[in-house]
């Protein structure tokens, strides 16, 4: 039963994250921790919810559970920011998705969001839209000049080393396929904060 609800909570937060994103006011798109709680509904529950319902399901502790579920929130989250990088910097064969599609489809992420700090008067052109395509291209020149791509990038890392460390931080163990299962899910980190597409 903790597992289903696990799950259902995960499936609840998902419909949160999509409605977050579809309505969301001016102070909110300019909000660092809004877009933060989204992509935590949008895409880390899921990953953190099924790690913690693996260890469930496999017996472990609830000591166990929490350092699961804060890989799983952890690696989610840096997967979403690494995300967002590659819809300004790849391209879209790569990405299976128009590169720029959250852009145009007035989505603000974090890279946007960094290069709003630094050029606060990008703020004004995020609040006009981008139905008009020299918004879109102001606002990539902002960026460009921006460190929003490098800033999200290092938050990326953040998520990913305190994945990292909720994995270094499980029970000791001198079982081999237990080592092995560990070291793949740190590599699975570097995968993530490495990817081109």
């Amino acid at each position: 039963m903790q597992v289903v609800s696990l799950m259902a909570t995960a499936v609840g937060h998902l419909v949160t994250g999509e409605t977050m994103q579809m309505s969301t006011s001016r102070e909110q798109r300019r909000s660092m921790e809004y877009y933060l709680q989204k992509t935590y509904y949008k895409t880390a529950s899921l990953i953190s919810n099924s790690c913690k319902a693996v260890a469930i399901l496999a017996g472990h502790t609830a000591e166990v559970s929490v350092l699961a579920y804060e890989y799983g929130r952890n690696l989610g989250l840096a997967f979403q920011l690494i995300d967002d990088v590659l819809d300004f910097t790849g391209t879209s064969a790569s990405l299976g998705k128009g590169s720029l599609s959250d852009i145009r489809h007035g989505i603000i992420t974090a890279p946007m969001l960094y290069a709003m700090e630094e050029f606060p008067q990008l703020q004004d052109v995020v609040d006009q839209g981008f139905d008009n395509p020299a918004n879109v291209e102001i606002a990539l020149d902002y960026l460009q000049k921006s460190r929003g791509i490098e800033r999200t990038k290092e938050l990326a890392q953040e998520h990913v080393n305190l994945a990292v460390k909720a994995i270094e931080a499980l029970p000791d163990s001198d079982d081999e396929d237990v080592l092995i299962s560990r070291r793949a899910l740190i590599d699975i980190t570097q995968r993530v904060i490495t990817r081109t597409k």
